[in-house]
């Protein structure tokens, strides 16, 4: 073998060398780029359970605080209110003004009872737990001061989550455009297809809403981010504000805990 014959083989073996070092490298990478982005999608999906079990649990103490306002304190009223009518009822002829006396006590008790329903029914509807969202959203648009034209197609009961996300983001949009759109009509549209929740809240106001400057935009955001939805609104200056939401018929706690434990799993699995 020659000289040259002995320096180009030495060449070739070095450049084997260098190139099988280099996949080495690349393969190291490839499998450290995939650990990192199985770890940050388990942290996206233990961030999202997070969200939604904290959503969950606000809802769990509404519901509680909606249940001992009625069973408690309204109770309480309504007896009260009661024998307060039969007590003037009882008085005598001769006493008008003490009749009448008792009669706006009375008047005012059932106002006063009025208020603390309605403050039961902003903290948790009772009507969605009982007879679900399509009754519930119809006196969302009974009681809208703007007029609201209603279309619900949903063939059964949807997840509570679901449905507690669906009527708040409904009651902010009509909040919303009752009191800063200056609307005169809202539409509301609520379908459940193809394992999906749709939902659009649009109105004919003077638009210019701000997601970012809202609290209540951002509030109704991270709820339905929380059981895997998206939101979005689109609200240009003079062409009204539309809120389009889809959400998951499945609450997505349900799937991140399912995924969470699909995760460990795996990092179980690898760890042999």
């Amino acid at each position: 073998m020659t000289h040259g014959e002995r320096a180009a083989r030495e060449e070739l073996e070095r450049l084997a060398r260098e190139h099988a070092a280099l996949r080495r490298k690349v393969a190291a990478t490839a499998i450290a780029n995939a650990q990192a982005r199985e770890e940050l999608q388990r942290v996206r999906v233990e961030l999202t359970a997070v969200r939604a079990r904290a959503a969950a649990a606000a809802d769990e103490t509404r519901r509680r605080i909606e249940r001992d306002l009625h069973d408690g304190a309204q109770q309480r009223l309504v007896s009260l209110a009661l024998r307060l009518r039969v007590a003037q009822d009882s008085v005598g002829p001769g006493l008008g003004e003490l009749h009448a006396e008792l009669g706006q006590v009375a008047a005012g008790l059932t106002s006063a009872l009025d208020e603390l329903r309605e403050y039961a029914r902003g903290i948790h509807p009772a009507i969605l737990a009982e007879r679900g969202l399509g009754p519930a959203l119809k006196t969302l648009a009974r009681r809208s001061p703007v007029p609201v034209q209603l279309e619900v197609r949903t063939a059964a009961r949807l997840p509570e989550r679901v449905e507690v996300a669906v009527y708040y983001v409904v009651s902010e949009a009509l909040t919303n455009a009752a009191k800063h759109a200056s609307a005169s009509a809202i539409r509301v549209d609520v379908e459940a297809a193809d394992g999906m929740i749709r939902l659009s809240v649009s109105d004919d106001g003077v638009g210019g809403a701000d997601p970012a400057r809202g609290s209540g935009l951002v509030g109704l955001r991270n709820r339905v981010e929380a059981i895997g939805g998206t939101l979005i609104v689109r609200s240009r200056p003079g062409e009204g504000t539309r809120l389009i939401a889809e959400l998951p018929a499945q609450p997505f706690l349900d799937v991140a805990e399912t995924s969470s434990s699909r995760s460990a799993s795996l990092v179980a699995l690898g760890s042999q």
